[in-house]
């Protein structure tokens, strides 16, 4: 009789394990499909702004182009998706082409559209507030808080190869040398504190560039007595935008750096508001 009850216990015990590793599993179907489906919406709304909109200037082109970019780039990552943090990472790809979307829009003077939700990284890299003009390795580079003929590239805010690079319109795609590379360059510092330094939207210097400023950023500098070596780069944004690079493990892999560097477009013709 005792053995009888030991082995009905056991084979209670086998049960219930067998059924919570099933509803583990369940739930992780669950949450991947939501997440999928949600970076799906997010895609498929970029998608229908980039083909229903045409650029009049060269700043609205370009920012089309790049939206083109950023939707083909997250319908591969959501091809390639297999747990919910690599649909969220879709998601950000496609948010981002809807900021190039707003621009191209902006571009044209027309309604921008409603509010997007922030992309990582976006608020803590801040933006350019005023026109700047700077002499870097033989040419001129231009910083400016519109768009125009002299600065068509535009850049949402958020972090490349694990360093912030402001919102704001450009003479040239600054970002894209460590877009590609995954990593910075020599000299990089330098051009930051140029474009950047005493600017009221970027609330960080070349030492915070280069320390990649962003959540936790303070905190780590105000424990290092000023130094900020405590910030952790790798791991501000797991499995996706910060991993040696701001699109290793998020835009590059899933495709996205097709020979560009941008991706823009949001709403063509007929806007549909709301995320």
């Amino acid at each position: 009789m005792f053995w009888l009850l030991i082995a009905l216990i056991l084979g209670a015990l086998i049960v219930l394990l067998i059924w919570q590793s099933q509803q583990s599993e369940q739930r992780k179907a669950t949450e991947l499909a939501d997440a999928l489906a949600d970076a799906r919406q997010v895609n498929e709304r970029l998608g229908g702004q980039v083909y229903s909109l045409s650029g009049s200037n060269d700043a609205a082109v370009q920012a089309l182009a790049d939206a083109s970019e950023r939707h083909l780039a997250a319908g591969a990552q959501l091809d390639q998706a297999r747990t919910p943090t690599q649909a969220r990472l879709a998601k950000q790809t496609a948010l981002e082409g809807l900021y190039y979307i707003r621009a191209a829009r902006t571009a044209m003077n027309m309604d921008p559209g409603p509010a997007i939700p922030g992309l990582d990284g976006q608020d803590a890299a801040g933006q350019v507030t005023e026109k700047r003009v700077v002499e870097y390795e033989g040419r001129q580079i231009k910083a400016a808080p519109e768009p125009s003929s002299s600065t068509p590239n535009y850049y949402p805010g958020g972090r490349v190869a694990g360093r912030p690079v402001p919102a704001g319109w450009y003479s040239e795609p600054w970002w894209k040398p460590a877009m590609v590379a995954g990593a910075w360059g020599l000299g990089s510092a330098l051009l930051f504190t140029s474009l950047f330094s005493g600017m009221s939207g970027v609330g960080y210097d070349a030492h915070g560039f280069e320390s990649g400023y962003g959540e936790g950023f303070q905190d780590g500098l105000a424990a290092d007595g000023g130094q900020g070596g405590d910030y952790d780069q790798g791991g501000d944004y797991p499995g996706g935008y910060d991993q040696g690079g701001d699109y290793s493990g998020g835009y590059d892999n899933g495709g996205f750096d097709g020979g560009g560097y941008d991706g823009g477009g949001f709403d063509g013709g007929g806007f549909d508001g709301g995320f």
